[in-house]
This record gives C-alpha cells, structure tokens and sequence, in this order.
C-alpha cells in the first residue's frame, strides 16, 4: 500500500510545483505573438476556464481517496474502456509535457553556455537530468515531495522578484489597448495555449492515494493553487509586455526582460530561477507518471509487473524506469511548441471528460453526501463541456489527428493485452 505522505499544504507546493514551469517561462512570447497585448486578456479568460474546471475536479475528486486521479474517476463512471483512454491520455501528457519541458530546460540552461544547443549535448543534458530525477522518485514519495516542495518555493521567489522589481521599469507605451485587437482565432489559440500553463493539477490527482484526509485537502489545495497561480501570470504578462519591445520573437521571454532591466546578473538570476522551476516540474511530472502504470495495472488493463512495489520504498520501480525510458525518447525527439499542443489537446479532453463524470456521478449515486458538494454543479458542468469544446476547436487539425492516432495506438494495445490475458486464462481453465 502506498504511504499516505503528502499533506495538505504539501499538495498545495505540489500543485503550485505541476503548474508552474516551463509554460509561463516559454509562453509569454508566444501567445503575445498571436494576440499582442491582448494576451493579458487571454491570460484572465483562460483563469476563468480552468477555474470553472477546477470547480468540477474538486467535487469528483472528493469523492476518492485511491490512487488514479481521472482514470478513477471515469472508471467509476463509466467503466472500464472509457477509463482506459482518459489513464492512456493522461500518460500521453505526462510524456509530452516532459518533452516540452526538458527541452525549455536546456534551452535556458544555453544561456548560460551556448555548447547546451549542440545536439549531442542537448541529449547527453537529456538523459541525465532524467536519470537523475528517477533516482530522485524511486527514493520514496517523501523524498520526491521534499524535493518538490523546495524547487515551488524557490521558483516562487523567483517569478516574485520577476515582478516586483519588473514592476518598476514598465513602459506604459508598450501596454497599449487601443492598438487593433486580434483575430478572434488567434486570441482563441492564445487562450488554448495557456491551458499548458494553466494545468497539470489534474495528473497531480492521481497520487490522491498518497494524500492525507483527500476528501477535505484535495478541494482545499485545488481553489488556493489556481487562485495564487492566476494572479501570478497576469503579473509576469504585464511585466513582460512592458518591458520587452520584441518580447514575440523571444525564445526565453523572462531571462530577455529580466536582462533589459537588471543586467546582466538580472539573466542570469531569471534563468537559474527558471531551470529551478522547470526542474521541479520535471521532479512532479515524472512523480505522477509513473503512478499511472500502476493504476492502470491495479485495474489489469495494463500488465500486472506496472502495479510491483519496491519492499522498502514502496515505490512502482518498473513503472517508474519504463516511464523513465519513455520519456527520454520522447524528449530526444520532439519540440516544444509541439509537445504543448499534444500536451493541450490531450488535457481538454480529460477536463471535458472530468465535467461529464460529476454529472454521472450525481446521476448514479443522489443520496450520496460524503463529498465536497459544488454549488450549481450541473450548470458548471455543462459549462465546462461547452468551454472544453471551444477550445479543441482551436486546436490544429494535424495535431489533433496525431492525438488521434495516440488514442488508437492505445485502443489497439488494450484490445491486445485483453485477448492475450483472455487467452492465458483460458489455457489456465483448461
């Protein structure tokens, strides 16, 4: 049995820790390329969208205290197929956010030596870094949230001296609303964009399992990460925006401002805060991704090894280095912009699935009181539903095929596993 480690301030760092990485280091350039500086805008809407969302995961996600997070919760509501695919897209964006992330790691970490561009040292910086946080993670959960817990704290700071001191130095001029708005298209991928930014509380759900009293913590941690975390970014925006005249084309968006206003020593202390802040996403990505395997192994729709825990640490070893292994490859070989927008299609579609749950769980268990009871859940629900499928509509058609095809490839290795286990047991019974 897993070890319930993780408190109620615990999961708020951890929380605060999954959010907050490589999006609002990478992503101020980019949504103000599509949308100028009505990406301050885009940031408030996207607020409201995911703080709708995590209305919905607080009420289901009371109502558990096992380790899956919203493959449980789908499994409760609709079984076990459906489960099947939200577990298998949950693991696709813990691979895709890897990806992005580590990639954003050694971008930043270039500038503080140009050789970290090389390939060969690029995925050399991969690998190990990788390995690193398996040691890290195969430790014991304590040991990961401890970890976890320093690098949210000291990326905080960081992104507080960011603004504070950025502050200051804006340029009211560069901070223009009365330049011509954008295309509603490109302020709708702006705001789909940020989800990258603005999620990854929904994978750390599924180590409920390993959190205290989740009944009460888990709502608690949900509503004080999402408010702290929007009030964080609307203020790196404004700053970027008005310090940075071609913060668009800039690949490291806070290292370039910080640099305009604080020197040279300014870069250098943004970039150590980022690597230090995508570290410790990196450290809860792969925390939560090597739990999935093992929930989806507990449920035998994945093989039974994925569920093996170490006798001491009590920690799923071979899920967590086969999630290890993956995730190299899968770095070594993607961008990030791409991987965020895999990584973002794939989250709509567990959100949008999440909404539906609260509403069939309402539906399948009425008299059930023994959870966090959201006011007007229906209405948000659907809310939810609505705003979910406005956002995959802003999505590229050749990423969302490709999110597709995951789903396939996942279809096709669930119908194998299930004949051959089928088979096997068969055999046994003959």
């Amino acid at each position: 049995m897993l070890k319930r480690d993780i408190g109620k301030w615990d999961l708020v760092l951890l929380m605060i820790n999954g959010i907050i990485g490589a999006g609002i280091f990478g992503l101020p350039s980019k949504i103000a390329a599509l949308s100028g500086v009505y990406s301050i805008l885009a940031m408030l809407v996207c607020a409201i969208i995911v703080f709708i969302m995590v209305l919905n995961f607080a009420e289901v996600a009371s109502r558990f205290k096992n380790t899956g997070g919203p493959y449980l919760y789908t499994l409760s509501a609709f079984g076990p197929f459906p489960a099947f695919i939200i577990g298998w897209l949950l693991l696709i964006t813990r691979f895709a956010a890897f990806a992005a992330l580590i990639n954003l790691f050694v971008t930043y970490l270039s500038y503080l030596h140009q050789s970290f561009l090389e390939p060969s040292i690029k995925i050399a910086t991969i690998f190990l870094f990788t390995a690193l946080l398996t040691i890290v993670n195969y430790r014991g959960v304590k040991k990961s949230t401890i970890l976890s817990n320093t690098l949210a704290i000291a990326k905080v700071l960081t992104l507080f001296i960011f603004i504070i001191v950025g502050l200051f130095f804006i340029k009211p001029e560069l901070i223009d609303f009365h330049q011509s708005a954008p295309k509603f298209t490109d302020f709708s991928s702006s705001v789909f964009i940020l989800i990258f930014a603005f999620t990854g509380f929904e994978a750390i759900l599924v180590n409920t399992g390993e959190v205290k009293n989740p009944k009460k913590n888990i709502p608690f941690a949900l509503l004080i990460t999402i408010f702290f975390v929007a009030i964080l970014y609307v203020f790196i925006q404004i700053v970027s925006i008005g310090i940075l005249p071609d913060l668009a084309s800039s690949d490291k968006p806070l290292t370039d401002a910080a640099q305009i206003y604080m020197g040279p020593v300014g870069g250098v202390i943004i970039t150590i805060g980022a690597l230090i802040s995508i570290g410790g996403t990196l450290n809860a990505i792969m925390l939560i991704g090597s739990r999935l395997p093992l929930a989806l192994g507990e449920a035998k729709q994945f093989p039974r090894f994925f569920s093996y825990l170490h006798p001491k640490f009590q920690t799923p070893v071979y899920s967590l280095i086969a999630f290890s292994i993956i995730s190299i490859i899968v770095s070594a070989t993607g961008s990030f912009i791409y991987a965020v927008s895999i990584n973002v299609i794939s989250k709509v579609i567990i959100l949008l699935v999440v909404c539906l749950v609260l509403i069939k769980l309402r539906i399948k268990n009425p008299k059930d009181s023994n959870y966090f009871k959201l006011p007007y859940g229906y209405f948000l629900a659907v809310i939810g539903v609505i705003t979910s499928i406005w956002l995959l509509s802003s999505s590229k058609l050749t990423e969302f095929r490709d999110v597709l095809i995951t789903i396939v490839i996942g279809i096709v290795f669930y119908g194998i596993y299930k004949f051959t286990t089928n088979s096997s047991t068969a055999d046994k019974r003959n």
